[in-house]
């Protein structure tokens, strides 16, 4: 394996995921999903997040996608596998994405040589990626690879992200950080959701996020004032540092040059796509 410099497989990653991620803040799911029925903006989410795992239950995807609240994930889930089925839904998701993609990207780059080198290479780092213990990921990695170099590059950015986050819950199990006390610590950190959208996405409300806050001053990782202490900045930097040692094979597969081209490609890609409105304004931050 080659040796990258220290930080570059997260930052190919963070270059990477956000065409991934626009998906689930785009009306294009939810027109797709609408004639079966599927309309609720949580059941949008699980249904096309969860359908690579099949007709998942409510448990599996609250264990999958770790910073649900159950309750929220068992509004919907089994039962919106009865509107419409994994394999529907996963034909409609990859509809949404190209029409998704054509929006936010254009024409141009979606049939350009860049956007061909760029599924090349992130599908080259997801060659590396490994199913034991990553089961978000495992699914999808059994999905057949669109032809479209625009539709591959989302699927290998899906499979890249996916890969990282299975690793990222053993870190905070390892870290005894439950789904909320997850949340909030990474909010404080400036990195996170804000938590408007924390709670209006997640299914907790205001008393579980002041309880999840009193938890974490309780382990003296977050002040008074809800910021991180010292230990609470050290912790949420080691959950970073661990998680890009369990997701480091992608990218040290893909090498150096390939990292750093990959990173370029994406980065231009998601600030197109940020630019074209892909994300709400007030997404993330404290407040």
């Amino acid at each position: 394996m080659t040796s990258l410099p220290q930080g570059a497989g997260r930052r190919c990653h963070n270059t990477v995921n956000p065409l991934h991620s626009a998906v689930y803040f785009s009306p294009a799911l939810g027109k797709e999903l609408a004639p079966y029925g599927i309309e609720d903006p949580s059941a949008v989410y699980f249904a096309g997040r969860a359908a690579p795992l099949g007709a998942a239950g409510a448990g599996t995807v609250t264990a999958t996608f770790y910073n649900f609240s159950h309750s929220l994930v068992a509004r919907f889930v089994p039962a919106v596998w009865e509107s419409a089925s994994p394999a529907t839904v996963l034909a409609a998701r990859l509809r949404a994405v190209d029409a998704m993609l054509r929006e936010l990207l254009g024409e141009e780059t979606l049939s350009s040589p860049e956007m061909t080198e760029a599924a090349q290479l992130a599908m080259t780092a997801a060659d590396a990626c490994t199913r034991p213990g990553r089961p978000l990921y495992a699914a999808n990695a059994d999905l057949p690879i669109p032809d479209a170099p625009h539709l591959a590059y989302w699927h290998a950015a899906t499979m890249l992200r996916e890969h990282r986050g299975d690793a990222h819950i053993a870190v905070l199990l390892s870290a005894g950080l439950d789904p909320l006390e997850a949340l909030v610590s990474h909010t404080a950190s400036g990195r996170g959701m804000a938590p408007k959208w924390v709670l209006s996405t997640r299914g907790y409300n205001k008393q579980d996020w002041a309880a999840a806050q009193e938890r974490l001053r309780e382990r003296g990782l977050l002040d008074a004032e809800g910021e991180l202490t010292a230990e609470g900045a050290e912790l949420r930097k080691e959950l970073e540092h661990a998680t890009d040692r369990l997701d480091g094979a992608p990218y040290e597969h893909l090498g150096e040059a390939g990292v750093a081209r990959l990173t370029e490609l994406a980065g231009g890609f998601a600030a197109s796509a940020a630019k074209a409105g892909a994300f709400p304004e007030d997404l993330f931050g404290k407040g």
